[in-house]
């Protein structure tokens, strides 16, 4: 049987990933399956947050929220993002 840790066990990969220009990364929508830059999502912003919508079938791909002192990212409509390592 296979043992797990917790998320701390992962936190020095994803520190390569989220200390780069997020938006030069591909993502793949959940709803129609486009491959695009998160660059070329149509972006919505309001006092709320912000939400990225896919520019191929309008569906909500990520939403971002910011207070202060935070921020919550969502990426639910995603199914995989694609970092090209240097």
């Amino acid at each position: 049987m296979m043992q797990h840790v917790d998320g701390n066990a992962i936190a020095g990969p994803l520190a390569e990933f989220f200390a780069f220009d997020i938006t030069t990364a591909v993502a793949r929508c959940n709803g129609c399956g486009f491959v695009a830059e998160l660059a070329r999502a149509m972006v919505y912003t309001s006092p709320a947050g912000s939400v990225l919508r896919c520019a191929s079938c309008e569906q909500v791909l990520a939403t971002l929220v910011e207070s202060d002192d935070r921020a919550w990212f969502g990426f639910s409509g995603v199914s995989a993002i694609e970092v090209r390592r240097r």
